[in-house]
């Protein structure tokens, strides 16, 4: 067979392996004989098995934690060395601040030879940190005194600020179980377990759920401050997931840079949820990935992630192995990569390398011009031309970054405790997971102790009638 007759005929056989072969292209592979189309036949009957096999039993708004095993694809193992990288300083533990006993251990004879031992003045120290064996709650009666009034003719008595009204568990066991749950996500049936035989305090599920009820309703103003604070930072990371209340399908959003998370249940994925947290035009920087809804946000700048569109290139190699595409992905892979590698210099600033990065619009503002008879890299060029300005963002301003990793980090922690509890019964629970979710996280992100500011949180609250503003704490590194 000639070489350009073996090409135009490997061309046509891609084209109907990713179901692109038109009616005319047809007809040509129809004239090379039978041998040539039972060959086009059978690699598009594997590539239909191939992609049955790897949507079996799922959707695309199943969450990845209800997706069975068995129906996964297999990933490529990992080859990189385990650990920091070499020359990273190490990570200890730091010692206690205080000492609460000392013991003192000295030998009466020699291990070995059970002689005698002579006595010298040498000493070691070591510290151990431990967790007392048996650890009792604290149950306190409190004798609440009634009098009356003459003046407003009622009986009055002190708030006990120690627990909400007509509850029994104290603050700090709420705080702790929800903070477990929402914060860490461990299941309500192991919080009980761990507060039964570790903690010796007993609880119900029905009333552990009531308790966290109590408490969202609470928290909810810290809940508005943490969206207020976030559509009035200097940027904000955007991301979604899938989720289910009562059964239905329903999308989990986050929106969170290094001091705040905000966490949103809602019915759409689409612009009408983004509507309803982003209530006026956004004054920074909107870092997401390629989600169309996105685009409808009135934002000040923005920038997509760079780490979806290389993935969706390699993607593309895996079924695409036309001239066309493969020229295509290096050159963008280049235009990427210079992007990238002149952000990690040690002296960048936007201004000194302001020439550099104009030559880097540049180039992708021609490349998004660009026509390919190829469908992979027309579609890719495609996103481009719409996105062009928004792709090198994160070189004019240095508290940008080019990929959106944050908020999928962010959103880690839902996923696990979405696969753990398979999400929420009612909307009520949606309000409550969002609300506290949200607390917990803004509370990590800023260094504080989760248990503690919220037990204080509630006493004053209890004690003056009003919630104190959200801590601000410290921020963490992101």
């Amino acid at each position: 067979m000639k070489p350009g007759k073996a090409s135009l005929i490997k061309d046509l056989m891609d084209a109907a392996v990713r179901g692109q072969l038109t009616e005319a292209q047809a007809r040509q592979l129809y004239q090379h004989g039978p041998e040539v189309v039972t060959l086009v036949l059978l690699a598009a009957s594997k590539r239909i098995a191939e992609l049955q096999g790897s949507s079996c039993n799922s959707s695309p708004s199943t969450p990845s934690g209800q997706v069975p095993v068995y129906a996964k694809p297999n990933t490529s193992r990992r080859h990189k060395r385990p650990g920091a990288r070499p020359g990273h300083p190490g990570q200890r533990r730091p010692l206690p601040l205080r000492i609460d006993q000392q013991q003192e251990h000295r030998l009466n004879r020699c291990p070995y030879c059970h002689g005698p031992l002579q006595r010298c003045t040498r000493t070691r120290s070591r510290i151990i940190e431990d967790i007392p064996e048996q650890i009792q709650p604290v149950v306190t009666e409190h004798l609440i005194h009634r009098d009356y009034c003459p003046h407003c003719r009622k009986d009055v008595e002190p708030v006990v600020p120690d627990a909400l009204p007509n509850a029994m568990l104290g603050h700090h066991v709420v705080s702790l179980t929800s903070w477990l749950h929402y914060g860490l996500g461990v299941t309500i049936d192991q919080i009980i377990d761990i507060l039964s035989y570790h903690l010796q305090t007993k609880l119900t599920p029905g009333g552990l759920v009531y308790a966290w009820q109590r408490l969202a309703e609470i928290l909810v103003e810290w809940y508005e401050q943490i969206g207020t604070q976030a559509r009035q930072s200097a940027y904000l990371h955007g991301d979604e997931t899938g989720w289910r209340v009562n059964g239905q399908t329903y999308w989990l959003w986050c929106f969170a840079n290094a001091q705040v998370c905000y966490y949103m249940i809602d019915r759409c994925r689409g612009q009408p949820a983004l509507q309803k947290f982003f209530t006026e035009a956004f004054n920074g920087v909107l870092i997401t990935d390629f989600w169309a809804a996105y685009a409808a946000v009135e934002a000040a700048d923005r920038q997509y992630c760079l780490p979806h569109l290389l993935r969706e290139l390699e993607k593309v190699d895996q079924h695409n192995d036309s001239a066309e595409w493969r020229a295509f992905a290096k050159k963008l892979r280049r235009l990427l990569r210079d992007g990238l590698r002149l952000r990690k210099r040690k002296d960048f600033t936007p201004q000194k390398y302001q020439p550099r990065i104009n030559l880097l619009n540049r180039r992708v503002g021609l490349s998004a011009q660009e026509e390919h008879r190829d469908a992979d890299a027309q579609r890719l060029t495609n996103r481009l031309r719409r996105y062009a300005e928004y792709i090198f963002t994160f070189l004019d301003y240095p508290y940008v970054p080019p990929d959106n990793n944050f908020a999928e980090r962010q959103i880690r922690p839902a996923v696990i405790l979405r696969k753990n509890s398979q999400s929420n019964r009612s909307d009520r629970g949606a309000a409550t997971q969002a609300v506290l979710m949200s607390v917990y996280r803004t509370l990590r992100l800023r260094n504080l102790n989760p248990t503690e500011t919220i037990a204080n949180a509630l006493k004053t609250y209890l004690s003056t009638g009003q919630l104190p503003p959200l801590p601000t704490g410290s921020i963490a590194d992101s």
